[in-house]
């Protein structure tokens, strides 16, 4: 999943942060997130949740499936 590697390297980046800085706020290594980066690896649900959730997007748009990366929660009846 190649868009993903590159729209995690590009956020990051748009907000200057460190891979390792990014990969301590996960509670990763920083050679597991940085194979995030190169494509080597993909992460599990819970960290693209986490991942989508620190950055304020979509999973959508983290992988790809929508080139709008504003996050619209779902709206549920109480």
């Amino acid at each position: 999943m190649q868009i993903l590697a590159i729209r995690l390297k590009e956020l990051r980046e748009e907000r200057r942060i460190y891979q390792r800085e990014l990969a301590n706020v996960l509670g990763m290594s920083f050679r597991g997130y940085q194979n995030y980066e190169t494509g080597q690896s993909e992460p599990k649900l819970a960290t693209l949740a986490a991942i989508a959730d620190y950055y304020q997007v979509s999973i959508d748009y983290l992988v790809g499936r929508t080139d709008a990366p504003d996050f619209q929660p779902v709206k549920t009846e109480d």
